[in-house]
């Protein structure tokens, strides 16, 4: 079984449907996949950080059974963790928002596999995601890239944490996700819970940067994703362009080599929405 962690409200449909699509077209080993997604109801919050449609899990669920009936999605509602550690601290208002937060909760849900991929939601995969699943972790709390920016501005091996090969096993026995949740609750962090986790860490395995391509996109580029840069031209200036803004992809980027995945993203979400006005009647 390869398992994936996804974290996100109902905002980050189109990414997680997205980026799903991208593991299965682009992988093609048998085994089958069990996607986790931890979300949550915070729109105490704000109006907008509601949870995952029960109705969003199902579809994808019935889309990742299409190409094999053994993958599953599983749904997991955080929101008890969350009040419990992180109600009111520092770092409830991050950069970002709450949900960055709850992949750092992966050692309390009981049940959760020993190796996890966690995957931001905007990130493709532009080969076989074997190619970094299988890495061996055994001796290393996870493995991760540099971050694109921070390996200039902060420190060479700077991570990115929109990618992390989890070893859960060895973390919960060095207390990583412990010490990291204690730092959320008691400092405020400039990156939340990716300085948390930098903070924390006992033993980190450095991947190349094809795992985690934060700005480009090669022919070896396992993992894209399509986090906020920088643009030069014709000014200044960041954007934060994802893979779900396919006009933007093609006219900025100029990338072509997901349009398949695209395609198929456009028909099922037209799918997504036709039947849930019919289910509003």
């Amino acid at each position: 079984m390869i398992n994936i962690l996804y974290c996100g409200n109902d905002k980050v449909f189109d990414g997680m449907l997205t980026t799903t699509l991208s593991i299965l077209k682009r992988t093609q080993t048998k085994e089958p996949f069990h996607f986790y997604i931890y979300t949550m109801d915070v729109s105490y919050l704000n109006p907008k950080y509601k949870a995952l449609s029960d109705e969003m899990v199902s579809y994808l669920d019935e889309v990742v059974k299409g190409y094999n009936s053994e993958n599953q999605v599983t749904c997991i509602d955080v929101l008890d963790y969350y009040k419990m550690e992180f109600a009111g601290s520092p770092n409830e208002g991050c950069y970002c928002s709450p949900y960055t937060l709850i992949r750092l909760f992966a050692d309390e849900i009981p049940g959760m596999p020993d190796k996890l991929l966690y995957l931001d939601v905007d990130v493709m995969l532009n080969k076989d995601i074997t190619l970094l699943y299988d890495i061996d972790v055994t001796d290393y709390e996870y493995a991760a890239a540099r971050d694109h920016y921070g390996k200039y501005l902060i420190q060479p091996n700077y991570i990115n944490a929109g990618v992390l090969l989890f070893n859960l096993k060895r973390m919960k026995e060095t207390g990583i996700l412990i010490k990291a949740r204690n730092l959320i609750c008691t400092k405020k962090l400039v990156f939340a819970d990716q300085s948390a986790l930098i903070r924390s860490t006992t033993k980190k395995k450095m991947l190349p940067q094809r795992f985690n391509d934060q700005k480009f996109l090669h022919e070896h580029t396992v993992v894209r994703h399509f986090s906020k840069r920088l643009f030069w031209l014709p000014y200044p200036h960041t954007d934060n362009i994802k893979q779900w803004h396919i006009e933007k992809v093609h006219k900025v980027f100029k990338y072509h080599q997901f349009d398949d995945i695209l395609e198929e993203f456009k028909d099922l979400k037209n799918k997504f929405n036709e039947r849930t006005i019919k289910n509003e009647k």
